[in-house]
């Protein structure tokens, strides 16, 4: 499923700060993935990883407080797990969120739409390959598979998220706190993540 992000024309017609916005606003949709994960087999720092997030979301208003990001990087990098280390499945998602926070950083530190790119391509395979696992089966071709996937609610739901940030990001002169935080609350999806997992007890 790596077909061409739908919304990357858009992407390439932002600026700086709202290519951040973007990919903060994945970034958070998908975190539900890395805290479940980490809860249940004791992974990583979850409070540090979000202090990094709030972090970016205060950055983005004008006047916001500035964090180090670079400083950051390596603390992200060390919340990453292993795949090799770990066999459940729970570990790809949360993976996949944790790339998507470091990939946030260097898009702010570089203001590099490449970046926003790939975490808009994370977060869409992350819901791929839970569609593939969950449902799809040994017998179905290829066809099949991109047809289910494609259909899917999770996927449809996905790309109409990515396109509601882009709209609203598009249609904003100045990224106000209001609407940065009202921003924040459409990726948070009262809890749920890109692949439906909510953490209730967070």
């Amino acid at each position: 499923m790596t077909d061409r992000l739908p919304v990357e024309p858009q992407l390439r017609s932002l600026d700086h700060s709202k290519l951040a916005a973007y990919c903060a606003a994945l970034t958070e949709r998908q975190f539900p993935n890395f805290i479940l994960f980490s809860k249940l087999v004791e992974f990583g720092n979850t409070t540090q990883l979000e202090t990094i997030l709030d972090g970016v979301w205060q950055s983005l208003v004008p006047g916001g407080a500035k964090m180090n990001f670079e400083v950051q990087l390596d603390k992200v990098e060390a919340n990453m797990p292993d795949l090799d280390e770990y066999e459940m499945y729970g570990a790809s998602p949360a993976l996949d969120a944790v790339v998507s926070l470091y990939s946030t950083l260097v898009c702010i530190l570089e203001a590099d739409v490449d970046e926003a790119i790939a975490v808009g391509n994370v977060s869409r395979e992350c819901v791929a390959m839970f569609i593939e696992l969950s449902e799809g089966d040994d017998q179905m071709s290829d066809e099949q598979i991109i047809r289910l996937i494609s259909n899917h609610d999770l996927m449809v739901q996905e790309d109409e998220f990515h396109e509601e940030v882009i709209e609203r990001l598009m249609s904003t002169k100045t990224m106000t706190k209001a609407f940065v935080s009202d921003l924040r609350e459409l990726a948070r999806n009262q809890g749920f993540s890109n692949i439906g997992i909510s953490d209730d007890d967070h």
